[in-house]
């Protein structure tokens, strides 16, 4: 597992910033929006910059990824499949026993509610798994 916590000097937050601009288009702004929605749950939250690019937060452990293709904004829940879920935000990698993922497609609106209770729990299960 690669981990590159600076690239020239940058700190991850500075990565994850300069890959919002340089997408450029509605991907940053959905990436940019689901950050804050994560930064709001959690003011303490961790980021970090992996896997030769990939926006990670973690608080006690990773809680999710942010990663962009051309027709999706993936974020894949490192535990998803031991989250509640009751609004069915979890649309994608729904076959494996850990995580699970939601992919946001151009134009679609975030259930905000949901998608923090989401992060929320990720985050109570992280410390929890932590405290043990």
């Amino acid at each position: 597992m690669e981990k590159t916590g600076s690239q020239a000097g940058k700190s991850p937050s500075e990565l994850i910033d300069g890959r919002i601009e340089e997408l450029g288009d509605w991907r940053g702004e959905m990436l940019s929006r689901l950050r804050a929605l994560i930064k709001e749950v959690d003011p303490e939250v961790a980021e970090e910059w992996k896997w030769r690019g990939v926006p990670v937060w973690e608080d006690a452990g990773m809680i999710c990824t942010g990663e962009t293709y051309k027709a999706v904004v993936k974020l894949t829940f490192a535990k998803g499949a031991a989250l509640p879920d009751p609004a069915g935000l979890f649309n994608s990698s729904l076959e494996g026993n850990t995580r699970r993922a939601i992919d946001f497609g151009e134009g679609e609106e975030i259930d905000e509610e949901a998608f923090k209770a989401l992060v929320r729990a990720a985050v109570a299960l992280n410390r929890l798994k932590a405290k043990r």
